[in-house]
């Protein structure tokens, strides 16, 4: 018997018995028009399964609770708009509920409690409505542009324990009405810290302010009385005129920080202001004219402001942890800063830049464990998508310095898996995710050591999240393609594909030189038959790097898919003895060979493994 955890959608039709008993052919043809114009579409859309369909309802299960929600809410939106000039007693209007909870699987179906509170959780909901359990509402926190009514603990039908429940809030009217920003997650302020503007008059000098902007977020992160926006949705603002109110609305937080840096030489000038976003109104100001050398007081005055006016109490472990500076070498911190920017664009050349600017930093601070981790996190990156030879021994070498210096680090633990046993990879993921739960490249990193194991679901779930966490990510969405397709998840690949390509050619244009974007993005192209520009693809791959391992390999799946076999077995012939441990794992599991694994040459190539 398999138990897992999943969320759970059910929905019913409002009324369904007095609109048969009206009219029942009619009836039957609009609730089917609904499944087939919008619920089926918006299933496939957010990666659901369709677990049974009753005459006026539907249970649904979907790999993520910000993918259920989004869907339920897609749904009700639509459906709204559809009955917007239809007479009421004719109108389809549903009732849905979304939970959160553990299910027993038996063959396609599933059963349980989490089955039962959904169940439960439609009954009470509003008609067009859609009531969500507090599990869901705690794990979905800001990601969606939601507004949501808590409804108090409630006492469910054939359920033992109370449930607390919170309503959606769809219409405008309402959003703004019942708006109260202090209620995002119960008991604890909220706050989201906007990208700090730079005044320096370079924009060569964005990477210190955007990195300030970041080590904030991070302190404030680790209060445990605070709710803190992650640093991927609040740099969505980040360049564009800001209405605070509606940010605040956005981002589902009652109060913004926004602020300015200017650096000139050895002198920086720190602004901020903390704004309730309510109604705009000023809480909390203070600039800082100091030298550079005291910037980590100036953040860290700035987060015991907010945690001041916010009446935060803080514990006695998070007051050390937040006034712990990382360095006291300032030359060292803007080194670092700058190796983390350029870490965040994710190509080759950009990864062989960070590594150069945190080994300086290092140099400067022999001390800072922070660099040690980003010269492994770079390293990991190399060495996994661009097979370069870093050396593992290397890479744990390094996190090692990191986490005996700083055992906190949720950065260096991450690339200590790279290279170990499954189990010890495992433990170290598990304790990077515990660390930063709003980690990209942990959540990344785990999902392709998942994969390579033969964890197809768990990679799946890891590689959505960190797709959730990082939007703009083309590699996530791109991997995923092959991974539904193994689970079977048809639909979802296809979806895949469409998102993936407007993904990869935007990173295209962005690093011309890099052949990564153009070897994964040929499976984008294949999944809805985009088979020339699929072709022209795999030329720009080969003729950027023609004998990169990776570009190869990736060649060569879609060689597989577009039925070109012998120059398929070609590629993997010469990329195979020379790819890392991870992807000789990899290609046991990967869907994209399955049609040639009884090929005597794909066999012969599996003998070339190291």
């Amino acid at each position: 018997m398999e138990r897992r955890l999943t969320a759970i959608l059910a929905a019913d039709v409002v009324g369904y018995s007095r609109l048969m008993g009206a009219n029942e052919a009619g009836t039957l043809t609009a609730v089917n028009t609904i499944r087939t114009d919008i619920i089926d579409g918006e299933i496939a859309g957010h990666q659901g399964r369709t677990v049974k369909l009753t005459g006026d309802g539907m249970l649904v299960e979907f790999p993520s609770v910000v993918s259920a929600l989004a869907c339920a809410v897609e749904v009700q939106r639509q459906v709204r708009e559809r009955n917007a000039d239809m007479p009421q007693d004719r109108r389809i209007e549903f009732r849905i509920g979304v939970n959160l909870g553990d299910v027993i699987v038996e063959g396609e179906d599933i059963f349980g409690d989490g089955v039962n509170v959904a169940a439960r959780l439609e009954s009470v909901a509003s008609p067009g409505g859609i009531a969500i359990s507090d599990s869901v509402r705690e794990r979905v926190g800001n990601r969606l542009d939601l507004v949501f009514e808590d409804m108090g603990e409630q006492k469910l039908k054939n359920i033992e324990r109370s449930i607390r429940v919170y309503n959606v809030a769809l219409e405008d009217s309402a959003v703004i009405k019942a708006h109260d920003a202090a209620s995002a997650l119960p008991g604890r302020p909220s706050i989201a810290v906007l990208p700090f503007n730079n005044m320096s008059g370079d924009p060569e000098q964005e990477y210190f302010s955007d990195g300030i902007t970041e080590d904030i977020i991070t302190d404030l992160s680790k209060i445990s009385g605070l709710f803190v926006v992650a640093r991927h949705a609040a740099f969505t603002y980040k360049g564009k005129p800001v209405k605070m109110q509606q940010a605040g609305q956005e981002l589902g937080v009652a109060f913004i920080l926004e602020g300015s840096v200017r650096k000139a030489g050895a002198r920086v000038r720190v602004t901020g202001q903390l704004i309730r976003s309510k109604d705009g109104g000023h809480v909390w100001g203070e600039r800082f004219d100091r030298d550079l050398t005291d910037i980590f007081a100036i953040q860290d005055e700035i987060t015991h402001a907010i945690v001041e006016q916010l009446k935060v109490e803080l514990l006695p472990q998070e007051k050390e942890l937040i006034g712990r500076a990382p360095t006291e070498n300032a030359e060292a911190y803007t080194y670092y800063l700058r190796g983390r920017e350029f870490l965040h664009r994710h190509s080759k050349f950009y990864y062989q830049l960070a590594r150069r600017m945190f080994a300086k930093a290092v140099e400067l601070d022999p001390l800072y464990a922070r660099a040690y981790a980003g010269i492994a996190d770079c390293d990991s990156f190399l060495f996994l998508h661009y097979h370069e030879d870093v050396g593992i021994d290397g890479i744990l070498a390094n996190t090692a310095k990191a986490l005996a210096l700083d055992d906190k680090l949720a950065e260096a633990h991450a690339p200590r898996a790279v290279g170990r046993r499954y189990e010890e990879v495992m433990a170290e993921f598990e304790q990077a995710i515990a660390l930063g739960p709003d980690s990209f490249e942990v959540h990344y990193l785990y999902a392709r050591a998942s994969f390579a194991q033969g964890k197809i679901k768990q990679a799946a779930a890891l590689f959505e999240r960190a797709a959730e966490i990082r939007p703009d990510d083309y590699q996530s969405i791109c991997l995923l393609i092959h991974i539904y397709r193994s689970l079977g998840r048809d639909h979802d690949s296809k979806d895949a594909g469409r998102r993936d390509i407007k993904l990869a050619e935007r990173e295209l244009i962005l690093h011309p030189e890099d052949p990564r974007p153009a070897h994964l993005g040929i499976a984008a192209l294949i999944e809805p038959g985009e088979t020339e520009r699929a072709r022209e693809w795999i030329s720009r791959a080969l003729a950027i790097a023609p004998d990169d391992p990776l570009t190869q390999y990736n060649v060569a799946c879609g060689y597989t898919k577009l039925g070109a076999i012998d120059a398929a077995l070609d590629l993997l012939e010469r990329s195979v003895p020379r790819l890392g441990p991870e992807l000789t794992e990899w290609i046991k599991h990967d869907s994209d060979f399955d049609g040639i694994r009884s090929h005597p040459r794909y066999q012969k190539s599996l003998e070339l493994i190291r």
